[in-house]
């Protein structure tokens, strides 16, 4: 293709002068602007250089002055705005001194890559030096940056082969906020002090002054302005479908790269307003038809009209069309409750005020301010625990005090009782026989059929059905199918946001259920591991204090916006989430096949804390010697998850607020450093990896710990066959160790032994901490009596030998099939230990009404 300047025919050449003048100074003036602000090298070289670029751009003869933007002021070459925060970034690479070669004859061929993701987000390279264990490379790269972010830049040596994939020898991390603009520093990356391996890079802050980009934050992450281009290819002669394929890119924008047959076609791309991107259309298998529009220099709300001059006819007319994007976001960022969810605590208050007089006998009614938070934690355990809530909700309403619960967290098996229960917007008014009678039968039938040919065929078209929608297609699908089909005779269409109805007034507890954010592959969920909540009403990370409408997720967002709304999925896709054991990995199994304590031990402690006074502002990693790759393989092998959940990450795009790491509800997971290098967090995926939180602590406790939601009382549902206290304890330590006031659990070696029905943990040296009331799955008196007070006659014995052994026990979690008498024993034995624990229920709750009176009297007017 001919360029401007160059001694071959323009495709302009006859036209008008004004036009080919006018052109040509438009070209000019945004090579100027472009070359300081694009994230670019400033050399010619891989990152390219922008004047041979902007050139390309040309202008159809026959169109009028008039007609087209760009000639009637569109552009508009105003004076910048100052805008407090905006900052250039210039990174000089140097030079290196004593890599170590990769090649056996030569030395290595290396070159370096940068990646800033709050910058525009494509890695830059400069050029390869061959043959040398000390390049010198000494080029410069711009990156436009906000002040408020936290801006890392990622910079990697690589020795270049032509046969492999490149060898990484060098990787360093440079948080850019640590220096004051006007500095420039040199610094000199080493692997260790005595070594001779270094990188020389230089990095220089200058204040800028342009226009004004509104930013929104909870100062954990952050959401900037988008913009949207709109695209529209035309063939400007008469010859149409052209052969070819034409692809379009705006590199960081939230639709990727575009295809479509040349000369036709309408495209659509979000990207940060304040990026200086550029559109790039290129010919597919021609690389020299390429064209790229700075988009900055765009004017908002006008057409633009260029032709793409390519060296065959048709030429491809170019209308592009830039405006600014949606300002609203879908993403609410806050560390606090939602507003429904603070209405929804209003009404309830009333419900359990009334509840607790009747209860405790009071002798007046309580002030909002003296009722206390209860709620219930139940545990994952497959059938198991599903059965067993069943029961202890049936007790507790028999004794009065469901109302007094103001929410319900669940985790694996328990979520599905809960699901089945809130299809009922009046589930916990009423008398709980009749759905578990509907329990008892979905849970002593025949499980066979769901692998039917019929069944199969079944999930096929569904699954198909999710993949034409968008979803990510992954096998967690498949599963929350099965399992469907395991619990109920026909397709369930209640939704998540359907609950709603049942918080209405508030008549029944709030539920919350439970998942883990995890990495797919390289990491286990000891290493690193994120809580996520689904309410009806929000789902979310509090980890981020980042949430959506629970009838939203599984849309794609970026930037905090709704970018591609899908349809609201049935609640078995949810509960194939929150009881995913297929996205386990090898090393998550072990945790499985061992004693979880000392699998804990061994893979949390002695691990490097990290304190938020201590945030990592550089990070240098050796090169993989032969032992490491060895060592990398095996870690992929334990740690890859072949069966991997996919989500598409409501999170994508948003940055780190340049002192996120400091802000109280930020919950760092001190075993590992990834906290502290936002390069690496859940943000910059595209897909979340969620999974069963039983990988981690098979606990649903998290959600209530959360300091916003103060609760008082924990009702403690454990399932564990194996351990009465140990999923407790792991929970305890895991809060020592994240500073989050829970009471220690450290039960006498007699209850360890022989651990009874109810136990009662506090800490009154931490008025934070919640009362935690804990039921573990035992049968104790249960044995001699049928109901509290009420001894069993001899012929009722057998009813009351309850088999709850870790090995040859009915209800063991690979049980999907219970008898009818295993069924019956189970409900009657977690009913019974809750009724026969009144005094302690009621003990509890008094405690809690006090706590709450003493640490919420109202502050004076």
């Amino acid at each position: 293709m001919a360029m401007a300047g160059e001694n071959s025919p323009s495709r302009h050449e006859g036209a008008p002068a004004p036009v080919r003048v006018l052109t040509h100074f438009l070209g000019r003036w945004l090579t100027q602007e472009w070359a300081w602000c694009l994230g670019g090298a400033e050399e010619a070289g891989p990152a390219g250089t922008p004047l041979a670029l902007v050139e390309k751009l040309t202008v159809l003869s026959p169109w009028s002055c008039a007609s087209c933007p760009i000639f009637s002021g569109g552009f508009g070459l105003m004076a910048p705005a100052k805008v407090p925060g905006a900052c250039l970034l210039t990174v000089r690479v140097l030079q290196a001194h004593g890599l170590p070669s990769r090649d056996l004859v030569t030395s290595s061929d290396c070159y370096v890559t940068l990646w800033l993701p709050t910058a525009p987000s494509h890695r830059l390279q400069t050029r390869t030096v061959r043959n040398s264990r000390s390049p010198i490379w000494n080029q410069s790269f711009h990156f436009r940056v906000h002040s408020q972010l936290k801006n890392v830049v990622e910079l990697k040596v690589f020795d270049q082969d032509l046969l492999t994939k490149d060898d990484p020898m060098l990787s360093v991390l440079f948080d850019a906020g640590t220096l004051r603009v006007g500095e420039i520093r040199r610094e000199s990356f080493s692997l260790s002090p005595q070594g001779e391996e270094r990188l020389e890079v230089e990095f220089r802050l200058q204040s800028l002054t342009d226009c004004a980009e509104q930013l929104a934050s909870n100062d954990i992450l952050v959401a900037r302005e988008l913009s949207c281009l709109h695209v529209q290819l035309e063939d400007t002669g008469d010859q149409k479908g052209s052969k070819g394929t034409v692809q379009l890119v705006v590199p960081g924008s939230f639709e990727g790269p575009q295809e479509a047959p040349v000369g036709t076609g309408s495209f659509l791309f979000h990207y940060p307003a304040s990026w200086e991107q550029e559109l790039s259309i290129r010919l597919q298998g021609a690389p020299q038809e390429h064209l790229k529009v700075p988009l900055r220099a765009l004017p908002c709300g006008q057409v633009v009209r260029l032709v793409f001059p390519t060296s065959q006819e048709p030429l491809m007319r170019v209308e592009l069309r830039k405006e600014e994007g949606p300002r609203e976001l879908d993403v609410r960022l806050g560390c606090g409750p939602c507003p429904e969810e603070q209405a929804f605590l209003s009404r309830r208050k009333q419900v359990v005020a009334t509840a607790l007089k009747q209860a405790l006998q009071l002798d007046r009614d309580l002030q909002e301010h003296e009722v206390p938070v209860v709620a219930v934690m139940a545990t994952g355990g497959g059938i198991r625990a599903m059965t067993s809530l069943y029961g202890q909700l049936a007790g507790l309403r028999e004794l009065g005090l469901l109302d007094c619960i103001s929410y319900i967290t669940g985790a694996s098996g328990s979520t599905w009782a809960l699901a089945n229960l809130y299809e009922d917007p009046e589930w916990s008014q009423k008398d709980l026989a009749g759905p578990t009678e509907l329990l008892k039968t979905q849970v002593t039938k025949s499980k066979l059929g769901v692998l039917a040919p019929s069944q199969l065929q079944r999930y096929r078209q569904e699954l198909a059905e999710r993949a034409r929608l968008g979803y990510p297609a992954c096998f967690t699908n498949l599963w929350a199918l099965i399992n469907e089909a395991l619990l109920h005779d026909q397709p369930h269409e209640h939704k998540l946001s359907d609950q709603r109805e049942a918080l209405s007034r508030g008549q029944n507890p709030l539920p919350i259920y439970c998942a883990l954010n995890t990495k797919e592959q390289s990491l286990t969920t000891f290493e690193f591991g994120e809580w996520v909540e689904f309410s009806p009403y929000e789902v979310g990370f509090p980890k981020y204090g980042a949430f959506i409408p629970s009838e939203l997720f599984g849309s794609e967002f970026f930037m905090g916006r709704l970018m591609k709304r899908l349809p609201e999925s049935r609640i078995c896709f949810l509960e194939g989430i929150w009881s995913n054991l297929y996205a386990a990995n090898l090393q998550d199994s072990l945790y499985w096949a061992s004693e979880p304590s000392e699998f804990w031990d061994h893979w949390v402690q002695n691990r490097a804390s990290l304190d938020k006074e201590q945030v990592p502002i550089l990070k240098v990693e050796e090169p993989p010697t032969m032992a490491g790759r060895i060592a990398e393989f095996f870690t992929d092998l334990l740690t890859r998850r072949p069966l991997a959940q996919a989500t598409h990450n409501f999170l994508r795009g948003l940055h780190f607020h340049r002192d996120y790491f400091q802000h109280p509800h930020f919950s760092a997971w001190k075993a590992t450093k990834l906290d502290g290098l936002p390069n690496q967090l859940s943000p910059v995926e595209h897909l979340l990896c969620l999974l069963d939180v039983g990988y981690l602590i098979n606990t649903s406790c998290p959600p209530l710990l959360q300091p916003t939601r103060d609760v008082d009382l924990i009702l403690s549902l454990d399932y564990n066959l194996h351990g009465a206290f140990q999923q407790l304890q792991l929970l305890g330590r895991f809060c020592q160790e994240q500073g989050i006031p829970f009471p220690p659990i450290a039960p006498s070696p007699e209850q360890q032994r022989q651990p009874q029905e109810c136990h009662t943990f506090s800490d009154p040296a931490c008025p934070e901490a919640p009362l935690v009331l804990h039921f573990p799955l035992v049968n104790d008196s249960f044995r001699e009596y049928s109901a509290p007070g009420v001894r069993r006659t001899p012929e009722e014995k057998e009813a009351g030998e309850v088999n709850l052994s870790s090995s040859d026990s009915p209800y063991h979690y690979t049980k999907v099939t219970y008898s009818p008498e295993d069924t019956d024993r189970l409900l009657r034995l977690t009913r019974y230990n809750i009724c026969n624990n009144r005094e302690q229920l009621l003990g509890a709750l008094r405690q809690a009404v006090q706590r709450r009176r003493q640490r919420r009297q109202p502050k004076p007017s």
